[in-house]
């Protein structure tokens, strides 16, 4: 009996149906792949084709191997049952992943598929456990938790939840489920189980590496990475919701040139449109909004504008996309996905022609007035009940490639722009998935409070997206929701978050401040309301001076952020990094979740709770340490108590780099 056969490069085994394929993938890494009863389909949902490896494959009667660089797979067939186990090696022989056994009479199953109606199945994958293991990666989640180790995740996207089932473990491996279905991952001290609700095959995709870096420059190659950075994407970005007329747009942006605070873009937030789905100013609020773009870049800002991909039962284009088949369907009942001011129901971004119509009303209504970056909010899409398995993509049903829709947005603009001649591209989006960051994609963390418990979410998420593969990241200053200009509370977190805010990938000021402000248009109707005042002189005369020193401090840093976007560019590298990432043999590293390095040089410890004046920072082994504020030198692999009044936080620069610093912070 012959279980494994070598073809055109890869390991194949068959058995009772079932077909395993293992193809090397890139340098020091795997894919594999598996199908009931039907051929493994080519194709691929988010890797590229990689540069060609040659595998070493060795097949005996009941086992077998394949090498590529740094990664083994070994492959046994069990006794009982003739069920296949795979174990991923190192170079140095040392178990990176295991699927489960059998386990004799338990008859259990590694790659367990439960047919469903057609040819999808819901698949359980399962793998043995290292309890000592750490993880880290998975996308953005809103939980205070560094080490994902235990914890149970959702694999479908929400309003501040992006899932990206990457991730890097401690034993020096990354592992990628490439596979868009909605589903769960449970990181159990046991077994870890990936769930796909609807899918046709298993496939995941493997690499090894001596280091972090070069687990993630591994990812990068097969994934892609973002374009470079604009040049407006260094500095500071002012938004608020919302600026609800062009007279009070421009006023804010004179009054930042008056004072001499330099403003890359200025932001237009949602419903200055009539209806969602119109994709135009609103003539009643912006009766001249191209005179307003030339007027931002007169005064030095790029205009943003922000982009819903709903579409209103009302809006001008709305029975000619539902004609042309360009919507999201729902499978039972009236046909409304999102209820706001109006029923709505999604455009279908992964339809090329939608992509096409829409960015043809984009160019026209926005680009063609010279607005060259856009916010493409609600990207999840942000379905008001999220009952995945009632909605159907041109894709295909969302239980089965749902998590690709924000991605296909950021590839709707990103495409459109390009073939508009535009060269440099940045986009605001609010959800991510495996290779967005091919699209232009800065990642805000979306709709989250105003309290220190999410400022402290954030300092995960941040880390954690950038491990993803998804450099550009940022958050709403000062969080979203319930912040009160006028609170001395409210007051302090914003100037704690603003300086977090300075060594992020990108810095923008943003919120649905209280108290807000009706908004009655001329037929008489409800518009979206307008929040209070978010500008840095907002909040008084404390914070205003610290809040320009540090975009001041921002503008100090341009030259360093801007080789750091360089770097993302050419190797995939975060910009926000877990200590780790620089110093993966200090074993402290591993498990500090409340400060970062801002690229290879930066050390930010933020401070993140409420009325603290000092907090404790480790400082990594293998550097010495110079503190940004004061000059002073600290050793390396040691824990510090740093004072850090209102008007600063601690920064430490690694070895003395970035020194024009010292004495800024």
């Amino acid at each position: 009996m012959r279980f494994f056969e070598e073809a055109n490069g890869s390991l194949l085994f068959r058995e009772n149906g079932e077909t395993v394929m293992i193809t090397p993938w890139g340098e020091n890494s795997l894919r594999v792949r598996s199908t009931i009863l039907s051929d493994i389909e080519d194709g691929s949902v988010a890797l590229l084709e990689p540069t060609k490896a040659t595998a070493s494959i060795h097949i005996e009667d009941m086992q077998a191997t394949i090498e590529n660089g740094k990664i083994r797979a070994e492959l046994m067939v069990q006794p009982w049952g003739k069920n296949l186990q795979i174990t991923f090696k190192n170079q140095r022989d040392e178990v990176l992943l295991q699927e489960i056994p059998n386990g004799g009479a338990l008859c259990l199953k590694a790659r367990h598929f439960k047919p469903l109606q057609g040819n999808t199945f819901r698949l359980k994958a399962s793998f043995n456990s290292n309890p000592a293991e750490k993880i880290y990666g998975m996308g953005q989640y809103q939980q205070e938790t560094f080490n994902l180790k235990g914890c149970n995740l959702e694999l479908a996207h929400r309003n501040s939840q992006a899932s990206i089932p990457f991730y890097i473990s401690s034993l020096g491996y990354g592992f990628l489920w490439h596979n868009a279905a909605i589903g769960e991952v449970h990181f159990g001290s046991n077994t870890t189980q990936w769930i796909a609700e609807s899918t046709k095959q298993l496939d995941y995709w493997i690499t090894a590496g001596d280091t972090p870096a070069e687990i993630e420059e591994a990812y990068a190659a097969v994934t892609g990475t973002a374009p470079m950075m604009p040049e407006y994407g260094l500095g500071f970005w002012q938004c608020k919701l919302r600026y609800y007329n062009q007279e009070q747009a421009l006023e804010i942006a004179r009054e930042y040139k008056n004072r001499n605070i330099p403003v890359d873009v200025f932001v237009i937030d949602y419903y200055h449109w009539p209806r969602c789905g119109d994709w135009r100013f609103d003539e009643e609020y912006f009766p001249d909004p191209k005179a307003m773009v030339d007027e931002l870049h007169e005064l030095g800002m790029e205009t943003m504008v922000s982009i819903w991909p709903q579409v209103d039962w009302r809006s001008e284009n709305y029975e000619e996309m539902k004609q042309k088949g360009l919507l999201v369907k729902i499978n039972s009942g009236i046909d409304v996905q999102m209820n706001f001011h109006g029923n709505n129901v999604f455009m279908d971004a992964t339809n090329p022609r939608t992509r096409e119509y829409v960015w043809e009303k984009c160019k026209q209504n926005y680009a063609d007035l010279g607005i060259n970056t856009f916010w493409l909010d609600e990207a999840e899409p942000e379905f008001t009940t999220y009952d995945f398995d009632n909605y159907r993509y041109h894709a295909g049903p969302v239980a089965e490639v749902g998590n690709i829709y924000p991605r296909e947005y950021a590839r709707l603009f990103y495409e459109g722009q390009q073939s508009n001649g535009q060269k440099d591209i940045v986009n605001l989006i609010r959800c991510a998935w495996v290779g967005s960051q091919r699209y232009g994609a800065l990642v805000w963390s979306g709709d989250i409070m105003s309290t220190y418990e999410d400022f402290r979410k954030q300092i995960c998420a941040g880390i954690h997206m950038g491990i993803c593969g998804i450099p550009w990241w940022t958050t709403d200053i000062g969080g979203f929701h319930g912040g009160v200009t006028e609170d001395p509370d409210f007051r302090e977190l914003l100037v704690r978050w603003f300086q977090f805010g300075t060594f992020c990938p990108v810095m923008r000021l943003h919120g649905c401040r209280q108290p807000g402000q009706t908004i009655i248009n001329k037929a008489g109707e409800v518009r979206e309301w307008t929040g209070a005042d978010n500008e840095v002189w907002s909040f008084g005369e404390e914070a205003y001076p610290i809040l320009v020193k540090f975009i001041n401090i921002r503008e100090k840093t341009r030259d360093y952020t801007r080789s750091l976007m360089e770097e993302t560019h050419k190797k995939g590298s975060p910009i926000m990094r877990a200590l780790f990432y620089e110093f993966p043999q200090d074993k402290n590293c591993w498990d500090i979740k409340d400060s970062y390095m801002f690229g290879s040089d930066i050390l930010v410890a933020p401070i993140c709770h409420e009325h603290m004046t000092s907090r404790s920072v480790y400082l990594p082994d293998g550097a010495y340490w110079i503190h940004a504020g004061n000059g002073k030198r600290y050793e390396g692999g040691k824990t510090y108590e740093v004072e850090a009044p209102l008007d600063t936080l601690p920064v430490f620069l690694r070895n003395g780099k970035q020194e024009y610093l010292i004495g800024e912070i």
